[in-house]
């Protein structure tokens, strides 16, 4: 049995309104998936770019391999994503808006212990939409206590 890794970026549901969502393959190398099946990764200051028609998640923070040699890997580096060329194709178009990009929501490992993340096609908030949704999570707080205390 494997531990299931999920690593959450939560500041990207509350920076972000959410469009459309993938879920993406990475391309790792072997001290990469050791490392992220410790848990020792962050997604929180990434982001995905498109060069020459592949998508690749820039500022992914992977920690290198504590039993790693020379072979360790870079901590932040490019690393590619693998979609369909169908949901490639309509990603880069939508991208290409004014306002809109690509953020990575949530890394996980799968049943076979494949890496996966999450990605999503967002648009910026302003910032009373941030303060609508502080208000709309803590009335839904509020509420849950209510309903707990009967």
């Amino acid at each position: 049995m494997q531990k299931t890794v999920n690593i959450l970026n939560k500041r990207a549901k509350f920076d972000y309104e959410i469009l459309d969502r993938y879920t993406a393959g990475i391309v790792l190398t072997g001290t990469e998936i050791k490392s992220i099946r410790l848990g020792k990764a962050s997604i929180a200051e990434s982001f995905c770019e498109f060069h020459d028609g592949e998508l690749f998640v820039i500022n992914s923070h992977i920690e290198e391999y504590l039993y790693g040699t020379h072979y360790n890997h870079k901590a932040k580096s490019e690393r590619k994503l693998l979609l369909n060329k169908r949901e490639l194709k309509k990603l880069n178009k939508d991208s290409d808006n004014k306002g809109l990009t690509i953020v990575p929501l949530r890394l996980f490992t799968n049943e076979k212990g494949l890496a996966k993340l999450d990605i999503a096609l967002c648009r910026g908030k302003k910032n009373y939409d941030k303060r609508e949704s502080l208000k709309e999570q803590d009335t839904k707080r509020d509420l849950d206590r209510i309903k707990k205390s009967f």
